[in-house]
C-alpha cells in the first residue's frame, strides 16, 4: 500500500492482486474555497496552479500517470493515453503503469477489469450518459465477454437525494422495463428520486456483466466528496484504476 491519505476509498472487489484503483476525497491539497481542497478538475474555476499542483501530487502518490479526459457526458470510449485529453466520457487500457481516470461531482463513476488484470477501464456516467448506453459503449471497448469482467461502482449521488423529473424515469424504463423499481416519487408532485446505482446493475446485468461491487455512496450527503448538486461551485474528486508495472 502507497502512503496515500487516510480517507482515500480503495474499492473491494475481488480485483487481481496488479490491478490498482483508488477514489480520491477533498482531503489535502492546495486549492482555495470553494474548491477546498484536493480539486482536480481544471474547468471548474479553481486556479491552474492549485490544480496543477493536486495532480501533480496525485501522481507521485499513485506512482503511475492518469489518463486524464474531457468529459461531455458523451457515450464515449478511447483507449487511456497520458499524453491527451480527449473528449470523451471512459477510457480503457491493457498497459501497466497508465491509469484511467474520470472526474465527478455527483455522477457515477464506474471501474472495470477483467477476471485476468490484463484490461480496465474507468467510466463516467451521469443520468444521460447511462441512458445513452455508456456502460455499454465501455463494455463493448474492452472487448471482453460481460461475464468475465468484474465492475464497482464509486462515489455518486444517492438514490435519497437525486430528484428528477419524470423525463428521466421514461428514458430508463422505455429501455428497460425493470428500471422502474429504481424510481420512487419525491415529495414534489411529478417528481422521482432515481438510484443510480440500481440503474447502473440493470445495465451491466443486460451486457452480461453480473460481478458488480461497490455502491451505497452519497456524494451529496457525505462532505468527503464534491457535490455538483450541494454546490454548483465545486471541485471534481477521481476515480482511477490501472495495471501495475
Amino acid at each position: 500500500m502507497r502512503n496515500w491519505p487516510g480517507d482515500w476509498i480503495i474499492p473491494d472487489w475481488p480485483a487481481p492482486e496488479h490491478v490498482r484503483a483508488c477514489v480520491t476525497t477533498r482531503a489535502g491539497g492546495e486549492s482555495p474555497a470553494p474548491f477546498d481542497a484536493f480539486n482536480l478538475g481544471d474547468h471548474v474555476g479553481d486556479d491552474a496552479a492549485a490544480v496543477m499542483a493536486n495532480r501533480s501530487r496525485l501522481q507521485a502518490a499513485l506512482g503511475c500517470q492518469p489518463a486524464w479526459l474531457s468529459q461531455v457526458h458523451s457515450t464515449v470510449t478511447v483507449k487511456a493515453a497520458p499524453d491527451q485529453c480527449p473528449s470523451a466520457d471512459a477510457s480503457w487500457t491493457d498497459a501497466p503503469g497508465i491509469a484511467c481516470t474520470v472526474l465527478t461531482a455527483d455522477c457515477l463513476p464506474v471501474l472495470f477489469c477483467n477476471l485476468d488484470g490484463s484490461r480496465v477501464a474507468a467510466a463516467h456516467a451521469g443520468w444521460r450518459g447511462l441512458a445513452n448506453g455508456m456502460l455499454e459503449s465501455t463494455v463493448v471497448a474492452l472487448q471482453t465477454p460481460g461475464e468475465h469482467l468484474l465492475a464497482w461502482l464509486g462515489p455518486a449521488i444517492g438514490p435519497h437525494a437525486f430528484e428528477v423529473g419524470p423525463e428521466v424515469r421514461e428514458a430508463f424504463v422505455a429501455q428497460h422495463p425493470q428500471a422502474v423499481g429504481a424510481f420512487q416519487p419525491s415529495r414534489n408532485s411529478g417528481r422521482h428520486l432515481a438510484d443510480l446505482y440500481q440503474l447502473a446493475r440493470i445495465r451491466l446485468a443486460a451486457c452480461g456483466v453480473t460481478a458488480v461491487y461497490g455502491g451505497g455512496f452519497c456524494a451529496f450527503t457525505d462532505p468527503r466528496f464534491y457535490s455538483y448538486r450541494r454546490a454548483a461551485r465545486t471541485g471534481r474528486f477521481a476515480s482511477l484504476i490501472w495495471i501495475e508495472g
